[in-house]
Formats: C-alpha cells, structure tokens, sequence
C-alpha cells in the first residue's frame, strides 16, 4: 500500500476516512477512543498544510436519511477543543467548500448518504472528486466494501492508508505471524456463533485460548446443565470438537445469579453445582486465578471480549481482574472490538496496553485470515501507479 507518509500533502485537498463511530449519550461522547486514536493522522496533514476533509460514519441510522441522534455535529464540538487554532467547518452536504490550507472540513454522517452501503459507483466519484488524495485511516471499517472506505479509493487521483490504519496492520501481524510465546488469547462475547471463525484461527497459533461470557458457556454445556445461562446449544457439538483439538481454558467456577439485574445478587459455583433458575454473569475466584497465572507467563497476549456482565458492578470482576492482568503484564498485548475499549476506557489502562485496536469486525476478520477488501483496493492502487511508471 502507498502510505500517507511518503506523500507530500501540503496545498493538497486531503480527504480522510476516519472511525468516528464512538457511543454518544444526551449529545455527550462517552468514549472517545476511536477519535483520540485519529488525532494524529489529522495532525499530520494539518502541519503539511493541507486542506483536510474527513468523513465517517456513525451509528446505524436509515440510510439516505437524516437523523438527528446519529449527527457528527457533538463530534465536531469535541474537535474544536482539540484544534483550537484551526478553522472547522461542518457540510452536510457533499459540495466543495472555500477552504484555505491548514483548513478542517467535517462532512456529516456518510450513512445519510443514499448508496454508501451499497458502495454505489455514483456516491463514491462523488466523494472522489472532493480531493486530490483520499486516506483510507478507519480500520474499524477496513472489512465493509462501501462507498467511504472502497469505491472512493477505486476514483481518487491517488488512495493511500494512513498512519493509524498501517500501524493497525503492523501491529496484528506481529501478534499472529511470528509471536512471542507463551501466546495467549481471550476470546469473550456472548456469541460462540459469531466467534467460532475466529476461536479456530486462534487455537492454531495460540499455546492457550481463554474464554468467558456465553461462549464459555456453550462449552460448559458440553458437559454440565447450567441452568438458564446464555449458550447456543447447536453450538455444544462444534464447542467440544475444538475442545478436544486444542488447548481451551474452560472456567471451573462461575458467578451466577437468579436474574438478569445488576441488583441480582453473584453466588460462585462450580458448574456441577448450578440450579435451573440460575444463570452465569461472571468467572469465579478459581477460575481467575487460573488465569491469572497464565497471564503471568504470557509474551504475547491476544484480548477481545468481556468474561461476563461487566456493565453489572457484581459480575464485573472477572472482566476487571482480567484487564488488570493484561495491564500489569510485560507482554506485547492487542486488545480490540467495542466492548473491550470501553472496558479499558472504564478502568483507565490505556497506557498500559501494548496497542489498541480499533476494530470491531475487522479486527475479527483479519485474525481469522481473511482478507480486508480496503486492503485490497490500496494494494491495487500501489500496483496500478507502479505499471504506469
């Protein structure tokens, strides 16, 4: 890929696409991790003295229709903060403006356009013809073939990855290719469905896999009823077949509660011990310090997903020991998807992990060795400007 740092952007109209996908609560950002993590990117255009335009998406609204709740605008309050001495403009249309180099441009929500999904080849010459460099820096979004991350790319005089979205890459293939072991990996979630791709790709690399929330559960239910507890039971055949392949850490205590509610209250319990009215929010004490011992050990540490019900302050203590753990590790660790930043958020450890992935389900394609279709397309651009020479 031609990266942004080997172009010379000053006067250049520069169009970024970013991941502004942050939670927003009563126009107030809550987590804003995604955008601290493209600062630098913007910087750098910004002291190149280029015009810079960014563009994201946000939320899931109807697409091709505007919705206030889902606007980039508290983002672009947050951003003046940030760039006290630069000139910010928001459109919510996609027009070119008068800007003047060293310039900042917010384009409101690209999903309000109509064919963004769709990576409709009219919106993306559209998005296209708005610079003379497009920076592909949103790697939360490098798995979605639309019209803000692909075919703006493929209509660009030039498309390139910008720092963040390069040092992403860099930084998984690090972990998977040639790590340094005792590699571990954390897979947590709710879904054993939506991970099963990526608990295969990991048990080949990784010495240990850990797991927790309900896809520690679905493998719990191999042998044990667990009562009401969150599992997919057509997943139990498919659980113990990687089970027995490869080296799975299964929790041997859990925290367990009668109702969904944080004001339930956490009983740990071995899972021979489990009631039918009882269900599974947390890993117990046991369990922890199983993991614990063999975070101790680690050099590489591979993070995404809670243990349990971290949003509950009673079954948050797996979640909170492990993310600990990481922290206090000397290893190379990558944590990535949503609800983990917002773990890391919520205990403030972000200096204490390695490197922080943005990705939500990108981040899970390219560990499970697909290929990213941005990837692709910048790799192409590289390889169409390299004939023409």
């Amino acid at each position: 890929m031609i990266e942004m740092k080997e172009l010379n952007l000053k006067n250049k109209t520069v169009l970024i696409r970013v991941d502004f996908n942050v939670p927003i609560h009563n126009n107030r950002i809550t987590s804003d991790a995604r955008i601290r993590a493209s600062i630098p990117t913007i910087e750098l255009a910004l002291k190149q003295n280029a015009k810079v335009i960014i563009m994201s998406h946000l939320g899931r609204p109807k697409e091709g229709q505007y919705q206030k709740i889902f606007s980039l605008l508290p983002i672009v309050e947050y951003l003046k903060k940030v760039f006290i001495n630069t000139n910010i403009y928001f459109s919510e249309k996609l027009k070119k403006i008068c800007m003047n180099p060293g310039d900042l441009l917010v384009l409101e929500n690209v999903r309000f356009n109509a064919g963004e999904k769709n990576n409709d080849i009219h919106l993306s010459k559209q998005y296209a013809s708005l610079c003379d460099v497009f920076v592909m820096d949103a790697f939360g979004s490098a798995h979605r073939k639309e019209s803000s991350t692909f075919g703006v790319g493929m209509f660009a005089k030039i498309a390139c990855a910008g720092p963040l979205f390069v040092s992403e890459i860099k930084a998984l293939r690090t972990a998977l290719k040639n790590p340094n072991r005792p590699m571990i990996a954390i897979v947590g979630g709710s879904k054993i469905s939506t991970k099963f791709q990526l608990l295969q790709s990991l048990s080949k690399i990784a010495d240990t896999v850990i797991v927790g929330g309900g896809i520690a559960n679905t493998f719990l239910a191999i042998d044990y009823n667990i009562g009401k507890s969150l599992h997919e039971k057509e997943f139990i055949n498919t659980a113990k077949k990687i089970r027995d392949k490869y080296n799975i850490l299964i929790p041997v205590d859990s925290r367990v509660g009668t109702e969904f509610s944080k004001l339930s209250n956490a009983i740990v319990k071995k899972p021979f011990e489990i009631q039918e009215e009882e269900e599974i929010m947390d890993l117990g004490d046991k369990s922890m310090s199983n993991i614990e011992n063999i975070i101790k050990k680690a050099k590489t540490i591979l993070w995404n997903g809670p243990l349990g019900v971290f949003e509950f302050p009673k079954f948050r203590i797996g979640t909170e020991r492990l993310a600990k753990s990481i922290a206090q590790s000397d290893a190379f660790s990558i944590a990535g998807g949503g609800e983990t930043l917002s773990v890391i958020d919520m205990l403030n450890i972000q200096d204490q992990i390695s490197y922080i992935s943005t990705g939500g389900a990108a981040f899970l394609q390219f560990v499970e060795g697909q290929k990213l279709p941005t990837i692709s397309m910048l790799e192409a651009v590289k390889k169409t400007i390299e004939n023409l020479k």
